[in-house]
């Protein structure tokens, strides 16, 4: 495994590859290669027998601004959080990833750390990346968490999704402006364009009700990006699939940043298969709504779900 260094050769010839002067996390910063590209991400301590954790970014942004949640998870998971090819100090490739490309970069990074099956955990269009590597490599998956899941219907055309983000900023923390700001303008408006028709293209909902493992989607009550949980619902209960919904009350589009104490009190009850209960130290509200559950997962409390 490569040592966290403040400097390594770039096997591509390219400048050599620094990590950040100031680390942004507990989790260890460390650079690897994938498909000649050089990738950038954060690893956990491995706990003993501990199964693996790894966390998916979203549109334009890196993994910066999961770490809040994926912190608190790194006692109890082995926990990956990378900038995926294109996408934070990550390098490039030569033409840009869609969807099933970066599902694909995915799992040879999780190839490249020895990793067989792990949970996925993405916000936003990391959450279409996860649904196709569900598809492509089903074997792989162990449970999908779809946090504020994005690029479907509800977020075209492009304006209107521009709109919804303008919203949606002025509801997130001020802090997580200071770390979208310089990844969007890292991005750049080329990227932007191609990404967004690569996710109006992308068959969400196909993908979404092919999944055949556990599956928790975790929304805000305040998001822009998001259709209502009650239109959540009526989507999912198309598929048999064990399905759990769960609706963070005050939270927006960047759960994993905003409310990070209640989302990962969530996730932990949700891989253990305990009932969903409000975390009563964090801020936000989760509340559960069942959609389809296993006979062995206990069942959610909660069933009146709210119209937005």
């Amino acid at each position: 495994m490569m040592p966290s260094s403040s400097a390594d050769p770039s096997p591509t010839g390219r400048e050599p590859r620094r990590l950040p002067r100031h680390p942004a996390s507990r989790l260890a910063e460390r650079w690897t290669t994938v498909d000649g590209i050089d990738m950038f991400y954060r690893e956990s301590p491995v706990p003993p027998d501990a199964p693996v954790m790894l966390h998916l970014h979203g549109f334009g942004l890196s993994g910066r601004y999961l770490l809040p949640t994926a912190e608190r998870l790194m006692d109890d998971f082995h926990t990956f959080v990378p900038d995926l090819p294109g996408y934070g100090l990550s390098g490039k490739p030569a033409k840009a990833l869609d969807v099933p490309g970066l599902a694909r970069v995915a799992a040879r990074f999780l190839d490249d750390r020895g990793v067989r099956s792990a949970t996925l955990v993405g916000n936003s269009m990391g959450c279409p990346v996860i649904l196709e590597f569900a598809h492509l490599f089903p074997e792989r998956i162990d449970r999908a968490i779809l946090v504020s899941p994005a690029g479907g219907l509800h977020n075209q055309p492009l304006t209107r999704a521009i709109s919804q983000l303008t919203i949606d900023g002025k509801r997130e923390p001020r802090e997580m402006m200071g770390i979208a700001a310089p990844d969007y303008l890292r991005f750049g408006v080329p990227s932007t364009v191609k990404m967004f028709r690569s996710l109006t293209r992308y068959p969400s909902l196909e993908r979404l009700l092919g999944l055949t493992i556990p599956t928790l989607a975790v929304v805000g009550s305040r998001d822009p990006l998001m259709p209502s949980p009650r239109r959540i619902q009526e989507v999912a209960r198309h598929t048999d699939n064990q399905v759990l919904l769960v609706v963070i009350e005050g939270a927006a589009h960047a759960i994993n940043f905003s409310h990070p104490g209640e989302l990962a009190h969530v996730i932990r009850q949700f891989m253990a298969d305990e009932a969903i209960t409000d975390d009563p130290d964090s801020p936000g509200e989760a509340r559960a709504y069942e959609i389809h559950r296993g006979a062995s997962h206990p069942p959610a409390t909660d069933q009146d779900l709210p119209d937005s």
